[in-house]
């Protein structure tokens, strides 16, 4: 019998809490690889990074045992304290609540 193989490939889109514009383009492309190392380190696949300065667009390839709403919150989570450990805006940075 042969091997069954699944990928899921979902967008996720989430925002800077009040919508914002605080990711500016001088640090928005470490951000996006310090965001693609976490989805790296989860076993899952970062296919497309990007976004506006009020938010941002994940594209990303799934294993079907990933639980998605884990996924983000370790995503806004640790690149939130990314964010703010490097002091990367003038002001405390935060994402939008919600998943």
């Amino acid at each position: 019998m042969p091997g069954t193989f699944s990928q899921i490939y979902i967008q996720v889109v989430f925002a800077v809490k009040g919508r914002r514009s605080l990711i500016l383009p001088s640090w928005e492309a470490e951000l996006y690889k310090y965001i693609a190392g976490i989805i790296k380190n989860k076993g899952q696949k970062p296919l497309a990074i990007n976004g506006m300065p009020d938010h941002l667009h994940l594209l990303m390839g799934l294993k079907p045992d990933c639980c998605l709403s884990d996924l983000v919150r370790e995503i806004k989570k640790s690149s939130n304290g990314f964010i703010n450990e490097k002091r990367l805006t003038h002001t405390a940075f935060q994402w939008q609540e919600g998943l």
